[in-house]
């Protein structure tokens, strides 16, 4: 099944598909009760979705097709690559990410990959996973206070915006100091737009 609500897309990728001896596209779905309604009567093999399906989320879409079919294989073909998306998608059980930009010969080993039970990410969403995992991991608490430094508030202010005392705040600094490896909050901000922790 092809899951897509841009026609030209899930098109294109029925027609790669369908020039396989091997694979057969046994539905197209252009919203997510669709793309539920087709899951349930055929139960394919391999579901290629797009994350973010018009009605309701991809991501939500894959929650509940294994809920009732745990053995289902998900294989995401997205344009969405921010960490968030990745992640969402992963976290809700897809086997495979597939960025819309593959090559059709990628699109075809995915598809495979993803059939016979093994997991498939595209290079170029493994090089965007590489670059994130080289960033400090900071917590959601601290990237709020380290969003709220870069905006230029001072630690009573960053306080009095998340209901905490400002005791707690600068526990918080300490640690993403530490973590950033620089000695002061200017340094800190300037690390952190770099990496793309943060947005200026």
């Amino acid at each position: 099944m092809v899951a897509c609500d841009y026609p030209m897309v899930r098109l294109g990728l029925a027609s790669i598909i369908e020039r396989e001896s091997d694979m057969t596209v046994i539905g197209q779905a252009s919203n997510a009760w669709e793309a539920k309604e087709i899951f349930c009567q055929q139960q394919p093999d391999v579901s290629v979705m797009n994350l973010r399906l018009l009605k309701l989320s991809g991501v939500a879409t894959i929650q509940t097709f294994l809920t009732k079919f745990d053995s289902a294989n998900i294989l995401i073909s997205t344009n969405y690559d921010s960490k968030e998306d990745i992640y969402s998608g992963i976290e809700a059980g897809a086997k495979g990410y597939l960025h819309e930009d593959s090559e059709p010969e990628a699109i075809k080993s995915a598809i495979r990959a993803v059939a016979s039970g093994k997991s498939y990410i595209s290079p170029i969403v493994a090089t965007k996973l590489k670059e994130w995992m080289k960033k400090p991991r900071l917590s959601t608490r601290e990237l709020e206070i380290l969003q709220l430094i870069t905006n230029g508030k001072r630690n009573h202010e960053i306080a009095t915006t998340l209901y905490v005392t400002e005791g707690t705040v600068k526990f918080h600094v300490t640690k993403i100091l530490d973590k950033l490896e620089v000695n002061d909050r200017t340094q800190a901000v300037l690390t952190a737009i770099k990496s793309g922790i943060v947005s200026f």
